[in-house]
């Protein structure tokens, strides 16, 4: 039982060393389930494989290996033309300016301050706006260095 001694493990894209033994394990499982003999890895492959980031962890890259190898023609795995649409999509989207969460919270407190006319407390206080208690709120304008100017 593994509830009893919990073992941690970084996520995938922080052990980028260990995907080529996870490869290698996938294809030998489902060449035995599919009944396949897929045996060769380009270089090519492997190194785009290595660059992903593996939002889904060690279960997405077996889903990828798993597909590659269905629907590979040969004993060379053909992963590049599906795999590229992830890490086309990975690379869009690091490419965005996408915020921070706490960055968006900075923003939307000054914001509704602005609306509200610096006004914490009250009816039409921002805390009130924000859903926060008013001491609540006042913290976070001192953590995000937000002062009235």
């Amino acid at each position: 039982r593994l509830n009893v001694f919990p073992i941690t493990l970084p996520p995938l894209r922080q052990r980028r060393e260990d995907i080529p033994l996870l490869v290698s394990h996938f294809i030998a499982k489902f060449n035995k389930k599919i009944g396949k003999k897929i045996d060769t890895l380009s270089t090519d492959t492997l190194n785009a494989l290595q660059e992903y980031h593996w939002p889904g962890n060690v279960r997405e890259l077996e889903s990828v290996i798993e597909r590659a190898v269905i629907t590979s023609q040969g004993s060379a795995l053909q992963v590049l033309d599906r795999f590229d649409t992830f890490a086309k999509t990975e690379r869009e989207l690091a490419g965005q300016d996408i915020k921070a969460l706490a960055d968006l919270e900075h923003d939307h407190i000054l914001q509704v301050l602005q609306k509200t006319a610096w006004r914490i407390e009250g009816k039409n206080g921002a805390a009130l706006i924000l859903g926060l208690n008013p001491s609540t709120l006042r913290a976070r304008m001192r953590k995000y260095g937000i002062a009235r100017q």
